[in-house]
């Protein structure tokens, strides 16, 4: 069989860049089960519940849902188990510094295949305030009428 290349996209956290203020980003892989890599292959996972800590010198994530291998039999997997993440020993203490701090938090962003392994990009966020969002969003419908405006004007200028 051949070996696969190239980054698939299984799950994505659309919800985690509107809630919270991305400071840094690191990409890790992640200790799995057969059925769980066989249930990611299917694309099925949801991260929108999941956060990752620091403890004992390892990083943790936790209720990541990846459901049961539907032709899984007894050696199936619990759907929302803690999982370790693998980080360099450096990275790990970087975080687990920065996450002390008040405020910080570890959040999961999205969790693809590279080169046929499973990676989670993981981000050191801040926590959004309600003004906050509500800026982002403006912002965001901003550009969006900028964009059309400028469109609209290509298009007349062109018929024109």
């Amino acid at each position: 069989m051949a070996k696969e290349t190239g980054k698939k996209l299984v799950a994505q956290n659309k919800k985690a860049r509107h809630e919270y203020t991305i400071l840094d980003t690191y990409e890790c892989g992640m200790v799995l089960t057969g059925t769980e890599v066989k249930s990611l292959r299917e694309g099925r996972a949801n991260l929108v519940d999941g956060y990752a800590y620091v403890q004992g010198g390892e990083a943790w994530i936790d209720n990541v849902f990846i459901p049961e291998y539907a032709q899984g039999t007894w050696t199936n997997h619990s759907a929302r188990r803690k999982r370790k993440l693998l980080l360099h020993k450096m990275e790990i203490r970087k975080i687990e510094s920065k996450v002390k701090e008040t405020g910080h938090t570890l959040v999961p962003l999205s969790l693809y295949f590279k080169d046929g392994r499973a990676k989670l990009e993981l981000a050191l966020a801040v926590g959004k305030k309600l003004y906050d969002k509500r800026q982002t969003l403006r912002e965001r419908q901003d550009r969006r009428e900028s964009d059309r405006a400028v469109a609209a004007a290509r298009r007349r200028s062109g018929q024109g």
